[in-house]
């Protein structure tokens, strides 16, 4: 359902930007706009990122592989990140760049009223797309404040979307009131200055899903309540003393690596320990079924604790158990 609701709204983003982009290329050549034509870089570049989304969800669904054994979901993160890119190095530099060329050297805008009616359709087709995406966010919000739920969401083609859109509305007002400011006040410089100013509010719609994408990309853990859901299951669990330590790891949006220490009943035997790991196993992907791989060691407390500390004291994996006294192999179960 939710890489269907994403396609949906990757598709209607794809067809509007397409539509604007060709009319807005028409509009700057006709009329000499600059900051139609910092509108049609961006609708172009808008275009290109939503096939990257598209190509980005296709690779991601891949199966795990001997090359990929945890499959292939970390690539959706890849290619939003590689989008932010795009829409900083295309969308925003070339549109400042122009508008500073068209400031140092302004001519007169022909045929004004082109503008007026390309920049009128651009807004009911990107509004169009803005609200498709903006449902769609609202759907995986759940009420939360809207940084709260970019932040918290670990599938970034929705919000990619729609701040993508949000920032072309906003570029689409400034390049009217550009366009109408220069004719109103016979000043063709000013449309040179709202080719800038798009230029801008692309450049930080860029900076803040680069660092959204970038954070998923090296590595997420599980939202706090996953976790804890998960620890809780994990010390209920007959047979374990203690969980010495949880972590999770984001591989796609509904793939979550799940690694556990536990600390056994010492009297416990070795196919008891496998029957419970098991059963953890079951009890995790039925309470998250987003859980699609869970291991477990099985390790003393104290074991555990004294590997950590050399661990953090030489600052490397190198330093593991052959550098702590009296440690014994730990039995590593894996489900």
């Amino acid at each position: 359902m939710a890489a269907s609701t994403s396609k949906n709204v990757i598709f209607a983003a794809l067809a509007g930007n397409a539509a604007i982009a060709a009319t807005k290329f028409a509009a700057a050549l006709f009329t000499g706009s600059a900051a139609m034509m910092s509108e049609s870089i961006h609708s172009a570049v808008d275009t290109g990122n939503q096939v990257l989304l598209l190509i980005g969800l296709k690779r991601a669904a891949r199966p795990a592989s001997e090359t990929h054994p945890f499959g292939h979901g970390l690539q959706l993160y890849f290619y939003t990140f590689v989008v932010a890119v795009l829409i900083f190095g295309l969308g925003a530099v070339i549109s400042i760049l122009h508008g500073v060329d068209r400031i140092r050297a302004p001519e007169p805008i022909e045929n004004p009223w082109v503008n007026y009616v390309v920049l009128g359709l651009a807004v009911l087709f990107e509004g169009a797309s803005w609200w498709v995406a903006l449902r769609a966010f609202n759907r995986q919000r759940e009420g939360r404040p809207l940084l709260r739920a970019v932040r918290d969401s670990k599938d970034p083609t929705v919000f990619t979307v729609l701040f993508e859109d949000t920032a072309a509305l906003t570029g689409l007002v400034i390049a009217l009131i550009g366009v109408v400011a220069s004719q109103v006040f016979d000043l063709p410089m000013i449309d040179g200055v709202a080719s800038v100013a798009i230029g801008v509010v692309l450049a930080i719609t860029a900076g803040f899903l680069a660092y959204e994408s970038q954070s998923l990309l090296t590595g997420e853990a599980a939202d706090p309540a996953t976790r804890a859901g998960v620890a809780a299951i994990a010390v209920e669990e007959p047979g374990v003393v203690g969980l010495n330590d949880l972590r999770t790891m984001h591989f796609g949006p509904n793939e979550i690596l799940v690694a556990l220490s536990l600390d056994f009943h010492d009297d416990l035997t070795a196919a008891d320990v496998e029957n419970t790991v098991a059963r953890l196993e079951q009890r995790i992907r039925a309470a998250y079924p987003q859980a699609g791989r869970v291991y477990v060691e099985a390790q003393s407390l104290a074991n555990h604790a004294a590997v950590r500390a050399a661990v953090m004291a030489a600052g490397g994996p190198g330093a593991l158990v052959s550098d702590v006294p009296g440690a014994t192999t730990s039995t590593r179960a894996t489900a």
